[in-house]
């Protein structure tokens, strides 16, 4: 039996305080929210062409592998994301104004 010389590969790196994969613009994030979201490896490679099946697979592993670590830094962005939501509201508050008078339904 012949053996072949094996490698470990790195999916997922840190940049600017957001996991990417890795050599790729694509957030680790929209990938574990699609697969949250009960969406196929196979189905995200058609929604973020730069990626390959494996390295789909490569940022669900390393989700599953670090779970409770990135469950924290999801939790963290999307509270982030609400505070600046928030902020943007009070310091544009006659535009949202204007948008919620012509957008809701009467």
């Amino acid at each position: 039996m012949s053996t072949a010389a094996l490698t470990t590969k790195q999916y997922i790196e840190e940049r600017e305080d957001c996991y990417r994969i890795v050599g790729k613009r694509v957030s680790l994030d929209s990938i574990i929210y699609a697969f949250l979201a009960g969406q196929s490896p196979e189905s995200m490679v058609q929604s973020f062409p730069a990626l390959t099946l494996e390295e789909v697979y490569g940022a669900i592993t390393f989700y599953l592998a670090n779970r409770t670590a990135i469950n924290a830094y999801l939790s963290e962005g999307e509270q982030l994301f609400e505070t600046l939501r928030q902020q943007a509201r009070e310091n544009n508050s006659l535009l949202y104004q204007k948008f919620y008078t012509q957008t809701s339904p009467q």
